[in-house]
């Protein structure tokens, strides 16, 4: 068996703008070794794994990767017109070529001569495809394939299904079981559990903890990382830089609550000391010798002793001045405070009264929903499989999509969607321009988008088309938010979100007297939720021919 290479990343700088995304980030990932990224949207996650795919190129510093690197996107790499089949035949080309290739060599190899020169390259080519193919798992690359579709959950579609037909879900699970088929030597991940349910998220976790390579994904989900990582990565700042933790996400957690009191500590002793030094260094003879004349007794020394008190002086403020220097050059950095997502804004009236009836709703093949009644103060928690229709009924509910059945909206009823695929028309505009356009300038005054602490002050004014994913499903929440609507519907609204903002976004819809749906996966937010559920079992449409199942 063949010994995996490492992944080496050395001081790593990429700047976008007059932004550091990268500020001079190093890792080493060995193998068996799963490495979780975490931190706020925008702390360069994301163009982390790119610079390590080789997609990025860094401004500086330098990336060792093997040969063989497998890179899950937060977006979609096929085309919408690429259909499953295609899809799973790229996946499997890399194995088919090496066993392809094993039988050429060794057809060759039989018709040479055993001590010929021409002999001895054949078999150290073969040497080298066997290798490959075993790292690969080659012979069982078609069974994997399968298996792989199936724990996700897309075992029944139909192979001749383009990408563009696919949901938002079954997209990104496709996506996820590519790379997961291919089996590479080094398999780097953006968010691989946004689209998963509980079975195919507990499938994803087994297979990555089977995976004898690199590993580095980046992850909001907290459950996730526990059962997977071996090593956690923060980027967000702190003190010293990117801090590695061994173990997972709940160990993390009470050192980096250990970490941020450290540098508050830090940060304010080091203010106090630097507010002493420049009243030391600022300071009078007058001050020091507390504004007192010479006695008439003494005055026959008293140029001496003034000699001595400015000469007193004098040292101590070269050593004032010399230490202040040396802290103002290389001070403690500001600690950075959490994102705090304010809850106010998700109340809207008082009354409690039916605002959506839903009755035997169908939309073929996609939903199906006996009865639905929301009224105006429900917190709605909407659950099921992937394919159940949770994303279809929201669509309903929000008057994007129509089905059979009866539903009926109060007149006048105000609907905000959160959709998982949010584009913006204009992505050269600012997140600052585009909530001002979205909100009216009267409501942006009143709330301003700096005021929800959803972006960060330097990303208010930066163009949408620099922001992450998640800090664009940010200001698509924000958007919502600043001007809330009587029933707000959420798609699941962690996806792309760190963990702390998850935790602030879990708890502000408890807030407020407004009606709330939320479609989602997340465990966390399943297990604390104080409101209803609805658990929507999936469809059972007839066979269709040419399914992938077997």
């Amino acid at each position: 068996m063949s010994v995996r290479p490492a992944l080496i990343a050395q001081d790593l700088v990429r700047v976008r703008g007059d932004r550091r995304v990268l500020d001079g980030v190093s890792l080493t990932a060995a193998p068996g070794h799963r490495i979780g990224l975490i931190g706020e949207n925008g702390t360069g996650k994301t163009t982390l794994l790119r610079v390590l795919a080789g997609v990025d190129v860094p401004d500086s510093g330098t990336v060792t990767s093997p040969p063989d690197v497998g890179f899950l996107h937060q977006e979609l790499p096929f085309g919408p017109s690429t259909t499953i089949a295609a899809v799973l035949d790229d996946a499997l080309r890399e194995a088919r070529t090496d066993l392809a290739e094993l039988d050429r060599i060794g057809v060759a190899l039989a018709d040479s001569l055993r001590d010929s020169e021409q002999h001895d390259r054949l078999l150290a080519a073969y040497g080298d495809v066997l290798e490959r193919a075993q790292d690969r798992d080659a012979w069982d690359a078609d069974r994997r394939a399968w298996t792989v579709l199936d724990g996700l959950g897309l075992g029944a579609l139909p192979h001749d299904r383009t990408v563009g037909a696919l949901s938002g879900g079954q997209r990104g699970r496709l996506a996820l079981a590519a790379v997961l088929i291919r089996r590479p030597a080094a398999l780097l991940l953006d968010e691989p559990t946004n689209h998963l349910d509980d079975a195919a998220a507990a499938f994803c976790e087994d297979q990555l903890r089977g995976m004898p390579g690199v590993v580095v994904v980046a992850s909001h989900d907290r459950a996730f990382l526990d059962a997977v990582c071996t090593d956690l990565i923060d980027l967000d700042p702190a003190v010293d830089g990117p801090v590695r933790f061994g173990g997972g996400y709940t160990a993390y957690l009470a050192a980096k609550r250990a970490e941020a009191q450290r540098w508050r500590r830090r940060y304010d002793d080091e203010q106090a000391l630097l507010a002493d030094l420049r009243e030391a260094a600022a300071v009078t003879g007058h001050q020091v010798a507390h504004g007192r004349g010479p006695r008439d007794s003494e005055k026959m020394g008293y140029g001496h002793t003034a000699g001595r008190v400015q000469n007193e002086i004098s040292r101590r403020v070269r050593d004032a001045t010399r230490r202040l220097e040396t802290i103002e050059r290389d001070p403690v950095p500001v600690p950075s405070e959490p994102l705090r997502f304010h809850t106010s804004v998700l109340a809207v009236g008082d009354s409690d009264e039916a605002i959506v009836i839903v009755d035997r709703l169908e939309v073929p093949g996609r939903l199906r929903v006996a009865h639905l009644e929301i009224r105006s103060r429900d917190r709605l928690l909407v659950t099921g499989p992937n394919g159940a229709g949770k994303s279809t009924l929201l669509a309903v509910l929000a008057g994007s999509l129509t089905g059979a059945g009866a539903l009926w909206r109060r007149p006048g009823l105000r609907v905000g969607l959160l959709a998982q695929d949010g584009v913006f028309a204009d992505a050269r505009r600012t997140a600052r321009q585009i909530f001002d356009a979205a909100v009216g300038l009267g409501r942006a005054a009143a709330l301003p988008l700096s005021s929800l602490g959803l972006l960060a002050p330097a990303d208010l004014d930066r163009p949408v088309a620099d922001l992450s994913v998640g800090q664009r499903r940010r200001l698509a929440l924000a958007v919502l938010v600043a001007d809330p609507p009587e029933l707000l519907l959420l798609d699941e609204p962690t996806n792309h979100l760190s963990p702390t903002l998850c935790d602030e976004l879990e708890d502000a819809l408890g807030a407020g007297p407004g009606a709330i749906v939320v479609a989602s996966h997340d465990r966390r937010l399943r297990s604390r939720w104080q409101g209803r559920d609805l658990t929507i079992p999936p469809p059972c449409p007839p066979p269709v021919p040419g399914s992938l199942r077997r």
